[in-house]
This record gives C-alpha cells, structure tokens and sequence, in this order.
C-alpha cells in the first residue's frame, strides 16, 4: 500500500461539478456574459485565474480585478451547494481504511482555501487529512505540478508514494508530472469513456466504493 494518499477535492470528496456549473450561470448572468458555458468545459480543474481569464472579457476583469471576481462566484457556490452537499459514494469508508493502515491523506485542490475547508467540515471528514493545500497557496494551479508537489511534501513522503484521486484531466496531468505512484480517476466530472481515450490513469472508478487494495498499491 502507498505510504500517502493525495486527493482532488471537487468532483473527487464531492460530486460537485453540477452545482459549480450553476453558480457560474448565476455569475456570468450578472455580468451579460452568455457564452460561458463552452468554455467552461476546457477547464475543469484549473485555478480561478486561468478560468476567469477564459470566460469573462477583459474589461471586467480590469474593472472588478480577478481576486474579486472569483470570491464573488465562490460565494454563490458555496450558498447553493450547502443544502446538498455530501462526500462522493464510499469516501468515508476508504478514509477509514487508510487510517487504519497508516495512510497520511492531504487534499490537494485548485480550489481556494476557504472551499477546501468547506467540504471538508461541511463532509465532517476534516480530521482525516493531515495537509490542505489549495490553490490560493500555490503560484501554479493543475496542470501544474506543484499542488501534488506540496501536498506529498507536507505529508512528508515522495510523490512515487503517493495514490493520487483525481476527476479532472488538468488534475491526472498535474499528478503525473509530480510524479505521483499511482493515480486513480473517478468518472463524476467526466465519463468514463472520456477518461480512458484520454489516458494517463492507472484506474477510472465510478464512486470510491469500487477502490480495491491493488488501487492502493
């Protein structure tokens, strides 16, 4: 078994893709912008910089400033998501077993911080991970290496033993060039069709209740 476990966070600890997809409608709505929708779908895992950059116009980003922009439209999420929210099929199971193992857990998100810790108090599964590191900590989010980088790092292990749980392609290209040991794709965000043509997972799984121990190892 892998000595530590790096996971995703959204469409990874929570199917969550469909209530971000609406918060952007409510966003985008606001500032008159109607094609967001397509490109939307080529970023999936990336930072709130380099979405915002692609699907608002310059001059607003200029006007309201890109910090802004992305707290605005996570507080919309975080709203409509609260009712709802809950941690993606056998996650809790899986946590309990790499506890029992001895497997240190680290989220590693390009998400922001203040969602980070929203899933996980909200999932009430915060006193399983040892590290958070999210993408408002980082100067490159996926598909940049650094977040898995410093997710193994804070858990104090090499990334080639590390398991890393990913949904979104920029995330499974992340993982890989940090090196990781094992990386296993879940079809929340992505079908999985998508997820094998695309490659660079060892495993696609629908819901962690279909983790094996050979995923682990």
């Amino acid at each position: 078994m892998k000595k530590a476990a790096l996971f995703d966070m959204d469409g990874t600890l929570v199917d969550n893709t469909p209530a971000h997809i609406r918060a952007f409608s409510i966003f985008c709505d606001r500032y008159g912008v109607t094609d967001w929708a397509e490109k939307l779908s080529g970023v999936y895992g990336m930072g709130n910089d380099d979405i915002m950059g692609r699907i608002l116009p310059e001059e607003v980003i200029r006007e309201k400033g890109l910090a802004a922009l992305a707290a605005e439209k996570e507080e919309i999420y975080r709203e409509i998501y609260a009712p709802e929210i809950r941690p993606v099929e056998g996650l809790r199971e899986l946590l309990g077993r790499l506890r029992t193992a001895g497997v240190r857990c680290a989220v590693g998100s390009s998400g922001c911080r203040a969602n980070v810790d929203f899933v996980l108090e909200r999932c009430g599964i915060g006193d399983f991970f040892d590290a958070r590191i999210s993408g408002d900590t980082v100067t490159r989010c996926k598909p940049d290496p650094e977040i898995y980088l410093r997710a193994a790092a804070a858990l104090g292990a090499d990334p080639a033993d590390c398991v890393v749980f990913e949904d979104a392609l920029a995330g499974i290209e992340s993982a890989r060039r940090a090196g990781a040991g094992r990386i296993v794709a879940l079809a929340t965000t992505l079908t999985r069709e998508q997820l094998l043509a695309e490659g660079g997972a060892d495993a696609v799984v629908g819901s962690f209740a279909e983790i094996t121990d050979a995923d682990l190892n």
